[in-house]
C-alpha cells in the first residue's frame, strides 16, 4: 500500500489531517465508544489525535481507493493462472482474448512480476 500525497483524511467530528503526516494508527481497545475509535499519531503533534473513525476506513482513506483495484487485479491474475494452456488457447482463438498477455499489463499495473 502507498499512502496517497496531500489527501485531506476526516477522522470524525470536523478532524481532519493530511495522509501523509499520519505515522501510526492505533485502535483503542478500552473506553471505546462514540466517537472513539483510532489514535491517530500526526507527525508534529506531540499527543495523538482522538479519531471516531475506525483505524481500517482511516487507511482506506489514506491509500485510496485505488489498492482496491490493485486487490482486485491481483484477484484476477491470480485465477488467470489457473486456467490450463490449452483452455487458454481455445479462449483466444475463439474470443480473441489473450489470458497471458491480460496477465502480463495486470502486473505492469500492480507492480509486481
Amino acid at each position: 500500500m502507498k499512502v496517497m500525497r496531500d489527501r485531506i483524511v476526516p477522522l470524525g467530528f470536523g478532524k481532519y489531517v493530511r495522509s501523509d503526516r499520519i505515522v501510526a494508527l492505533v485502535p483503542i481497545e478500552e473506553d471505546r465508544g462514540s466517537g472513539r475509535r483510532t489514535l491517530v499519531y500526526v507527525e508534529g503533534v506531540d499527543e495523538p489525535i482522538v479519531a471516531g473513525r475506525t483505524e481500517s476506513t482511516i487507511l482506506r482513506d489514506m491509500v485510496g481507493e485505488e489498492s482496491g483495484y490493485a486487490e482486485l487485479l491481483r484477484e484476477l491474475q491470480a485465477q488467470i493462472g489457473q486456467v490450463r494452456p490449452l483452455l487458454k488457447a481455445s479462449i483466444r482463438s475463439e474470443a480473441g482474448l489473450d489470458l497471458d498477455e491480460l496477465s502480463r499489463r495486470i502486473s505492469e499495473l500492480t507492480g509486481e512480476r
